[in-house]
């Protein structure tokens, strides 16, 4: 059987994460941990990361935990708000993020995710988001 950071890493491929390099590191109950290198692609044009590439590694990571942490009879979710503090930024290395759940709800869930520079230690981003959680329809 395949570890959550292997089917987090899988749902990557094709997909934006992917495109962009999100990559899970470790996974347990509540907490998700991923990184992303820097890299031309995900720059803005004035040279330094882009911030739509942090918000991604951040709103990526704290989906992926909200998706492994879904209640019984839920078919999904979809972020319904998220807010983001750019404290700094990087031009090269390697940024981490460590999502962490704030609420565990049946209709919603509330993720917190910083996003700090590896060599640096430095924080770039603090970010929050909810997500709603999605059930099936019930057929009449």
């Amino acid at each position: 059987m395949s570890s959550l950071v292997d089917k987090i890493n899988a749902l990557s491929a094709g997909s934006l994460p992917g495109l962009l390099g999100v990559h899970a590191v470790k996974a347990e109950r509540g907490v998700i941990h991923t990184e992303m290198q820097v890299r031309a692609e995900l720059m803005a044009p004035n040279g330094y990361l882009h911030a739509g590439s942090l918000v991604t590694l951040a709103d990526t990571s704290c989906g992926y935990g909200c998706r492994s942490m879904l209640p019984e009879g839920a078919s999904g979710f979809t972020t319904i708000e998220l807010k983001s503090n750019h404290l700094s930024t990087a031009r090269e290395g390697t940024v981490e993020c460590v999502a962490t759940i704030v609420h565990e709800g049946r209709t919603t869930q509330v993720w917190d995710a910083v996003v700090k520079h590896r060599e640096t230690g430095k924080t770039l981003v603090m970010f929050r988001c909810t997500q709603i959680i999605l059930y099936p329809v019930p057929k009449n």
